[in-house]
């Protein structure tokens, strides 16, 4: 074997292993709020850093993604033929949205409302159904939850596996593309320090403060970061309200006290999604407006170039041009006397 595959086939499993070890850190995260049997979240980081590998990486890191669910597993599932089939559904599922993605033409700058919509119907909410049926007829199946738990355990599976998609995966592809602003001048970085201070103040204020209305307060500051950051801005706002609303929904306190868990679990996806989509849905719009308006741009330069070299020179009207050969012209008006 060359040493060219040899160096191919050590970065290919360096990636593999990159991303079992990632998954496994964000399922220890995620597990830290777990809500039913001590290991369905409502918040499931392992999916969007799955999907996001897939899509960065391409297919061939699956393994990784199939060590890490077994890894996290492991030590959680009832039996061993529940431990496979829940890292079977944890595999396919993001398996299954990359696949639809790219079918979809799916680009990972999420700069198009076609690409958020894609994220959000094939990514999060189609491809998310596999692992929560999975996971919760396996859990059923071994004993581990009564046939009746099975629609309560599956829909905080689903909406769990759904708000990493779309937390999570746009949170990582921004950092991918991120690159250091070098033109951002004072004005730009006291803006941002700006919004990240008020991206903490009204989170925490609306999280903490025993009032389900003040949750919409976090929507303005949203829409800041969207339009004048686009994703890069608003990728990680969505995130800090959405974590910081699992934390006070885990702790029953703020706007989620003396609710049971039913009524906590609609409360905190609810806004988990809204928060969600009204985030990415404005940064791509805001992204393609500003798209369009450089291409109208550039095209009104290139169509003045065009024009200006059309134009006669200034030389040309000192004398009339001569008619060519065959030419008909026309005599002379005359005035009436």
């Amino acid at each position: 074997m060359r040493s060219a595959d040899i160096g191919r086939y050590g970065s290919a499993a360096l990636r593999i292993l990159l991303v079992a070890a990632v998954y496994y850190g964000a399922a220890r995260i995620g597990l830290l709020q777990q809500l039913v049997r001590d290991q369905v979240t409502p918040l499931w980081p392992p999916t969007g850093v799955a999907l996001a590998a897939l899509l960065v990486l391409g297919m061939r890191v699956w393994p990784g993604v199939a060590l890490g669910a077994f890894l996290v597993n492991v030590s959680l599932g009832p039996s061993a033929a529940a431990v496979l089939a829940i890292t079977a559904g944890n595999t396919l599922a993001p398996v299954c949205a990359c696949l639809m993605l790219r079918k979809a033409r799916f680009r990972v700058e999420l700069d198009r409302l076609r690409d958020v919509l894609a994220l959000v119907f094939l990514g999060a909410l189609a491809g998310m159904l596999i692992s929560s049926t999975i996971g919760s007829g396996a859990l059923v199946v071994s004993g581990a939850l009564e046939p009746g738990e099975f629609w309560p355990t599956w829909s905080v599976w689903w909406t769990g596996d759904a708000m990493g998609v779309l937390v999570v995966a746009p949170f990582l592809l921004v950092l991918r593309g991120a690159r250091w602003p070098r033109r951002a001048g004072p004005g730009r970085w006291a803006e941002g320090a700006a919004l990240v201070a008020a991206t903490v103040f009204v989170t925490s204020l609306a999280t903490r403060t025993p009032h389900t209305t003040l949750l919409f307060l976090v929507f303005p500051v949203l829409i800041w970061a969207a339009l004048r950051f686009q994703l890069a801005g608003a990728a990680p706002c969505a995130l800090a309200a959405s974590t910081q609303a699992i934390l006070a929904a885990a702790g029953e306190s703020g706007p989620f006290a003396g609710q049971d868990l039913f009524s906590s679990m609609v409360t905190l996806q609810a806004f988990n999604g809204t928060t969600a989509l009204t985030a990415l849905l404005l940064a791509a719009v805001i992204t393609d407006r500003n798209r369009t308006y450089e291409e109208i741009k550039q095209v009104c330069i290139r169509f003045a170039d065009m024009v200006a070299e059309m134009e006669p020179r200034p030389e040309s009207y000192e004398s009339p041009p001569e008619p060519r050969p065959g030419s008909y012209e026309f005599p002379p008006r005359r005035l009436p006397p």
